[in-house]
C-alpha cells in the first residue's frame, strides 16, 4: 500500500463524519448567507440550509479559502508521503483549477485530479483512490488513473421548480413562467465539465422514467452493456428529497435486479440552483484494478 491520503470537498456528498469512517479528508465548502460565511457540515446542516433556502435568503457559494486547502494538506504531509485531492468538476467551480496552482508549491506531493465529476460520483472517484492506493499507486498515477476514466459516469437531474434556475439567472422569467404554467419537469444532464439540458417531463413519474433509459442506454453504448458482474455503481441522489429516492430506487431496482444503489443528498452548491425537492440517478463504470 503507498502512504496516500486522498483529500475531496464537501460537494462529494461525504460528510465529516464519513470521511472518518471512509479513510477521506473532507474540505467543507463556504457558503455566504446574508453576507455571513457558513461551512457545510460544520455550522450549515442540510436541514438549516433548505431553511434558509425557503426563507429567500440571499445564498451565494464560495471556494474553500486558499489557506483552508493548505493548512490541510500541511497537516497531512506530516503523515503521509502524498496527497491525492479530488475536487469538484472544474466546468462547476473554479476550485479546480485554484487547487491545481497551490499545488505547483509541493513539489508534486499533491496531485489534484480534474476529472469533472460532482456529488455521488465524485464520491465514487475518492473510493476509487482509496482502492488504487491500497494497490500500491503513487499520488501521480492515481490523477493519471481517475482523469483516463472521467467519462465513465453519468448524471441525471430532474428539478421539482424552475424558480431557483430563474433566481440565478440561468433561465429567463419566460421562460420559467412558460415552464410553470406547463408543469414541466426539466432533465439535467452532467457529464464531463457541464450541466446542460437534457429532456422536458410533463411529470414526476415521466421525469424518473427519462433518467432510468438515460442510464441504461449509457450503460448499453459506453459502457459495455449489462453484465452478469454488474460492473457499473448506481447511485441517487436528492435534495430534501430522501422519501421519494427511496422510493425511486424501488423502480430503479424493477429495472436493475440485484444491484447496491447508494442514495445521497446532493451537494448543497448545486442545491442551491435548484432547489428542494429534485432526483438524481447516476451511474459509473467499475474500475478495474488487477488482482
Amino acid at each position: 500500500m503507498s502512504n496516500v491520503a486522498i483529500v475531496t470537498d464537501s460537494n462529494s456528498g461525504i460528510t465529516q463524519a464519513g470521511g472518518r469512517e471512509l479513510g477521506v479528508y473532507v474540505l467543507p465548502m463556504p457558503f455566504m448567507i446574508n453576507e455571513e460565511t457558513f461551512f457545510e457540515d460544520i455550522d450549515l446542516t442540510q436541514e438549516d440550509f433548505y431553511k434558509k433556502l425557503a426563507s429567500g435568503a440571499n445564498i451565494g457559494t464560495s471556494q474553500p479559502s486558499p489557506e483552508s486547502v493548505m493548512k490541510l494538506w500541511d497537516s497531512l504531509l506530516g503523515d503521509y508521503d502524498e496527497i491525492v485531492h479530488i475536487p469538484m468538476s472544474s466546468g462547476l467551480s473554479g476550485s479546480c483549477q485554484s487547487a491545481m496552482l497551490l499545488a505547483e508549491d509541493y513539489g508534486g506531493r499533491v496531485q489534484v485530479v480534474n476529472n469533472q465529476r460532482i456529488s455521488v460520483t465524485q464520491r465514487q472517484s475518492c473510493l476509487d483512490a482509496k482502492r488504487l492506493a491500497e494497490k500500491g499507486m503513487h499520488a501521480k498515477e492515481i490523477r493519471e488513473f481517475l482523469e483516463a476514466d472521467k467519462f465513465n459516469s453519468s448524471i441525471y437531474i430532474m428539478l421539482d421548480t424552475l424558480y431557483y434556475l430563474k433566481k440565478g439567472g440561468r433561465i429567463t422569467p419566460a421562460a420559467a413562467a412558460i415552464g410553470t404554467m406547463l408543469r414541466l419537469k426539466p432533465v439535467l444532464q452532467i457529464q464531463g465539465d457541464k450541466l446542460d439540458a437534457f429532456a422536458k417531463a410533463r411529470t414526476t413519474n415521466q421525469g424518473k422514467s427519462i433518467m432510468i433509459n438515460a442510464v441504461k442506454s449509457d450503460i448499453e453504448n459506453r459502457f459495455g452493456g449489462m453484465t452478469e458482474d454488474k460492473h457499473i455503481w448506481l447511485q441517487i441522489a436528492h435534495t430534501a428529497n430522501l422519501e421519494a429516492a427511496e422510493a425511486y430506487k424501488k423502480e430503479i431496482l424493477e429495472v436493475f435486479p440485484g444491484y447496491d444503489i447508494h442514495i445521497d443528498a446532493l451537494s448543497l452548491s448545486v442545491a442551491c440552483h435548484i432547489g428542494p425537492g429534485a432526483l438524481a440517478f447516476a451511474c459509473c463504470k467499475k474500475i478495474d484494478v488487477g488482482e
